[in-house]
């Protein structure tokens, strides 16, 4: 990641879990799984993490348990080091650094003992053998294997098979058809390697599985095919004795074949999501799938599945704003198809899924289904409302206000409003909460934006409160795009193309319009605290600041803005700019418009999603540039859907130390639990070597 001064843009919860394949212990009590910069130590049997092994820098892209030593595992990263952990205490054992930040795979070999002995080249890839692991630094490879008595690597891209003997030091290509309709139907997806036998399986687009042998020849191979998935397989892994091969991919079934035996399979369905990868413990009694959906499902005796794994769920897009729940703190995004998920970005992990759309999803491709579109939640966290659409002939869309049901502590549904526009809703956000009343606004390409009130009942009717539509407003027929409260309710701006409009939301009055022509305005934040005067508009070329005062441009700056956003403790606002293929962030106050942090190449791609998320307790200790983040701390996600945010040096100096000391806490509980454990059974055996004493004393004196 990115690093400016006393701050670092790293993974910090709601990281990919499924990045990887996990790796089960050799005991089958623990699942090892990467986490962005973090490894994760979860129990097979509670689904409770144990440990968090915090050190890499940069994104971890291996694991591999330790061949010598099975409470052991290495773990490789970007930032070019692979590093030995004691995964039961969480302790870090060695750091080796390798200089090399290509993504890679680590992978054992047996017999292996010696220290590194450097790196040497197979065919789009570099291998460096270290401690007994293969160092694969893998040349955009879609997937790689290692024959298990670590002879040759099996590596596959788009339609050719690549065998790499790691001695003879050569190597093999099988090529399948390569043109046409037929280049996408034979194009590898996958591949493992048999553990005993010279028998490598590959995973094919159209649902195909080949067995291939003889590949030590590159004219006289031979394959079998064995055929039931409809779709592209993601996932092959044998077990360790190699009687049985494993398969996965989008219908959400894992598919057991035995070897020799294909004809003969056996299914485990309703797995949720499709299967990304399938690994199998060492002493074969638990399989474990990882899913599209981060999530990582723990599968005992080949037939049940008995813990389930839930991270962030990385959809193919977010399309509702990121929100963080009042009440738990939680982050509040698009989930599974047709749900919101609450996610806990402290303890790192899903509390619930809401139903939005309740109706069973179909995974089929060219289907128009239900989704959710828009989200928003009021200050308090009371009311929820969503926007759900399908887009088939007609466009179809539904406005569904919750309220928090204190009871079962979730949402429930409390009012739905089938067609509350004639076109596609383009925003919605709540006005600040008052004891009073609750308004909703939503805007509409339809030209149109309305104001929803919630209807108190009278107190005498068995009635619950509902929403209903207070006020329709639009102005000169223009498009709108979007809108914002002021901090305090007293204000509505609405956007209409060129022109930002202000209203009161007291009397729906129409105060004000502000214009800074070219390019329709995409996005507006009010500024918050002693900033509350100040307006901002940004369009895809210029950034403006009004005046509310006195109606004029305060200033404005030449920016392609593509998210803006205030933090609602603070003057802060931050502003996400998109460059040639990167996004830009700066951070300022509108009442001074030169930035007091700026960051260039944030990431890769355009930020469209993010949040500030208030902190438990201030931040104390950061330097000058980095103060911005004491109140709150911001997160964003990436256009390849990663959830990204800031970690201040004096934070980090922290998280190390807690980790450090929890760590040493947990090594002298043992530490102790040993001691009295032998404490225990010293006395036991005092007592009783008393007890027999005075027995053969008393048997002795009866026989005497």
């Amino acid at each position: 990641m990115v690093a400016h001064a006393d701050t670092r843009v790293v993974h910090r919860g709601g990281s990919k879990i499924n990045f990887r394949a996990p790796v089960i212990t050799q005991d089958s009590r623990f699942l090892i799984c990467v986490s962005g910069e973090c490894i994760k130590v979860f129990s097979t049997s509670t689904e409770e993490c144990i440990h968090h092994l915090q050190g890499h820098k940069e994104l971890v892209t291996g694991l591999v348990l330790n061949p010598s030593n099975h409470l052991q595992v290495f773990s490789c990263s970007e930032d070019g080091t692979i590093r030995l952990w004691d995964f039961t205490d969480g302790i870090l054992i060695r750091v080796t650094l390798l200089h090399l930040k290509t993504p890679s795979t680590l992978h054992s070999v047996p017999g292996k003992r010696n220290n590194c002995e450097g790196c040497s080249r197979g065919h789009q890839c570099y291998m460096h053998l270290c401690y007994g692991i293969i160092y694969l630094c893998v040349d955009y490879l879609t997937s790689c294997a290692l024959c298990s008595q670590g002879e040759y690597v099996a590596s596959v891209k788009d339609n050719v098979l690549h065998v790499y003997f790691l001695n003879k030091k050569t190597f093999y290509r099988f090529a399948l058809g390569t043109s046409g309709e037929m280049a996408a139907r034979n194009a590898f997806t996958c591949v493992a390697c048999h553990p005993k036998d010279d028998c490598i399986a590959t995973g094919h687009g159209d649902g195909k599985i080949r067995l291939w042998r003889n590949f030590n020849q590159e004219k006289e191979y031979t394959f079998s095919t064995v055929h039931w998935h409809h779709s592209g397989v993601n996932a092959l892994c044998f077990t360790p004795e190699g009687t049985n091969l494993l398969s996965g991919g989008l219908e959400s079934v894992l598919v057991q074949w035995r070897y020799g035996q294909e004809g003969q399979k056996d299914f485990l369905p309703r797995l949720g999501s499709s299967i990304k990868e399938i690994v199998v413990s060492p002493d074969g009694s638990l399989f474990c799938t990882s899913h599209t959906d981060n999530k990582i499902t723990v599968i005992k005796n080949c037939t049940k599945v008995s813990a389930v794994i839930q991270g962030l769920v990385h959809g193919d897009g977010v399309k509702t704003a990121l929100m963080v729940d009042p009440r738990t703190k939680a982050l509040v995004l698009n989930g599974k198809p047709g749900h919101l998920q609450f996610y806990s970005l402290q303890r790192d992990q899903q509390l619930y899924n809401l139903d939005i759309v309740q109706q069973e999803y179909i995974n089929q491709s060219n289907l128009d289904q239900f989704e959710v579109v828009k989200a928003a939640l009021d200050s308090r966290g009371s009311w929820l409302a969503t926007v759900e659409q399908r887009s088939a002939k007609e466009v179809e869309i539904s406005l569904k206000l919750w309220a928090f049901d204190e009871h079962t502590q979730s949402f429930v549904l409390n009012t739905t409003i089938s067609a509350p526009h004639d076109g596609p809703i383009s925003e919605i956000c709540f006005s600040p909460s008052s004891q009073n009343s609750t308004t909703l606004v939503s805007v509409s390409l339809d030209g149109h934006f309305k104001a929803w009130q919630l209807t108190q009942p009278d107190p005498s009717d068995d009635e619950e409160a509902s929403w209903s539509c207070d006020f329709v407003g639009d102005y000169h027929s223009l498009e709108p795009k979007c809108c914002c409260f002021s901090a305090d309710g007293s204000l509505l701006a609405v956007s209409f193309k060129e022109v930002v409009t202000v209203w009161s939301p007291a009397s729906w009055d129409l105060l004000t319009t502000l214009s800074q022509p070219p390019g329709a305005i995409q996005d507006l934040c009010f500024g918050r605290l002693s900033c509350s005067k100040y307006l901002l508009g940004a369009t895809d070329k210029n950034l403006c600041c009004w005046n509310l005062l006195t109606c004029s441009l305060e200033w404005s700056t030449a920016l392609d803005v593509s998210l803006l956003l205030a933090d609602p403790l603070s003057e802060n606002v931050a502003a996400f700019c998109g460059a040639e293929k990167t996004t830009d962030l700066f951070v300022f106050r509108p009442s001074e418009p030169r930035p007091h942090f700026s960051q260039q190449a944030l990431c890769t791609g355009r930020v469209t999603r993010a949040v500030f998320a208030p902190r438990d307790e201030p931040l104390d200790g950061c330097e000058e540039s980095s103060q911005w983040l004491n109140r709150s701390q911001l997160y964003f996600l990436t256009h390849n859907m990663e959830l990204l945010t800031f970690l201040t040096k004096p934070e980090e100096e922290r998280l190390m130390a807690l980790s450090k000391q929890v760590a040493v806490l947990k090594k002298h509980k043992q530490e102790f639990l040993h001691t009295s454990c032998l404490l225990f059974i010293s006395l036991f055996i005092s007592q009783f070597a008393l007890t027999l004493s005075a027995i053969m004393t008393l048997v002795l004196s009866i026989l005497t």
